[in-house]
């Protein structure tokens, strides 16, 4: 084959897009020392979640727009702390100037998402009949195609993916399995790993289990860390679900 034909059938690379699950950093004060610090803890509490996780800088909750020098100070902060800063969320024409200054793009879904999720939660404190956390039907829910089911063990290193849909798992997950769901995670055995629900950032997500012996639970990048179970919890049948941006973990009634 000679060396034009090979040119012609040979590339170096394919670029594809698809989803991609980031982390979502919103920006509260604008310190950088206290920033690196709080994630430094972050990550150390759950490495295989955060450590070299790509993330969105959120800078739309400051009460001023800062310079590129700042926000060069501020994404050095989060690189030193084991996170890999890959865009901005959109906010204001300002924020895109920033972000080409930058280097870095600008996204838009990240911002919508927590702004849908504020809403219906707004309406979940006006009905009266519906409990916190309680399921409501959202866009992105009905782009979800048919639950799926594992039956098997979830062993050690292992990880479980349900994209676009619910997880129900009817067998154990180890410490150190994964299981990862769009929409809700059931896991009808030991929950001893982790699980982490609403991964494209579905606020209404759910993580049950009937045995909870969980690592890490997360609802749309929400987490909760377990060092140490609180007894009214280990080994019981519990639900998770967010409340604003607080991730609460009840014992079920059996």
């Amino acid at each position: 084959m000679s060396a034009t034909t090979r040119k012609a059938y040979s590339t170096v690379s394919e670029v594809r897009f698809g989803q991609v699950g980031m982390a979502n950093l919103r920006l509260l004060h604008i310190d950088a020392k206290a920033l690196e610090d709080e994630l430094l803890e972050r990550v150390s509490k759950a490495p295989q979640l955060l450590k070299c996780a790509a993330l969105i800088l959120d800078l739309g909750h400051l009460d001023k727009e800062i310079d590129t020098p700042t926000a060069k100070t501020l994404l050095d902060a989060i690189r030193h702390a084991g996170m890999l800063p890959v865009a901005l969320a959109y906010g204001t024409p300002a924020t895109e100037i920033l972000a080409h200054s930058l280097d870095l793009p600008v996204l838009a879904g990240f911002r919508e998402a927590y702004r849908y999720s504020a809403e219906v939660l707004n309406s979940l404190a006006k009905n009266d009949g519906v409990s916190p956390g309680a399921a409501v039907a959202s866009p992105s829910e009905h782009t979800y195609t048919a639950t799926r089911h594992h039956a098997q063990p979830v062993r050690s290193g292992q990880q479980l993916y349900a994209r676009d849909t619910d997880l129900v798992v009817t067998a154990h997950v180890a410490n150190g399995a994964e299981v990862i769901a769009d929409g809700s995670i059931h896991v009808y055995g030991a929950l001893r790993g982790r699980a982490l629900a609403g991964a494209q950032g579905l606020a209404s997500a759910r993580i049950y289990s009937s045995e909870f012996r969980a690592e890490l639970v997360s609802i749309a990048g929400c987490y909760r860390v377990f060092e140490r179970l609180p007894s009214e919890l280990e080994g019981q049948p519990v639900q998770c679900w967010l409340q604003g941006e607080t991730l609460h973990v009840t014992k079920l009634e059996r």
